[in-house]
């Protein structure tokens, strides 16, 4: 049963909402990196980055580790298996959608071979 009411898969979303986050956890999921890094790329301070890291660490998809005077982030991608399992619910519910709606529209072109009328003269 998916879960809909779930504090943490609305971080998750909420977390993935936005496509700073969605850039700093790409750029994590090849290796750790400083706070200074993570804000490198994007046209920000190290402030606003800060706050971005912090929505991604409310979600528990970076882990941050303070080394000396460096705040080294990990992500942590587990919590999106909630959110993997949320929208393969959907996908599910679309498939079979679709299914049917295949299996009814071969019936009727079978239908319609049988009565020998092109699909246009109905």
């Amino acid at each position: 049963m998916v879960n809909n009411h779930s504090e943490r898969l609305d971080a998750v979303f909420h977390a993935l909402a936005d496509p700073t986050r969605r850039a700093m956890l790409r750029s994590l999921s090849d290796r750790a990196r400083s706070v200074g890094e993570l804000a490198a790329p994007f046209d920000m301070s190290l402030a606003a980055a800060s706050k971005h890291i912090k929505v991604l660490e409310g979600a528990g998809l970076v882990r941050r580790e303070i080394q000396g005077r460096t705040h080294v982030c990990r992500l942590d991608a587990r919590p999106m298996h909630g959110g993997m399992e949320w929208m393969r619910h959907y996908e599910r519910f679309w498939n079979e959608r679709l299914d049917a709606l295949d299996a009814l529209l071969q019936a009727e072109d079978r239908a319609l071979a049988a009565t020998g009328k092109p699909r246009s003269q109905r």
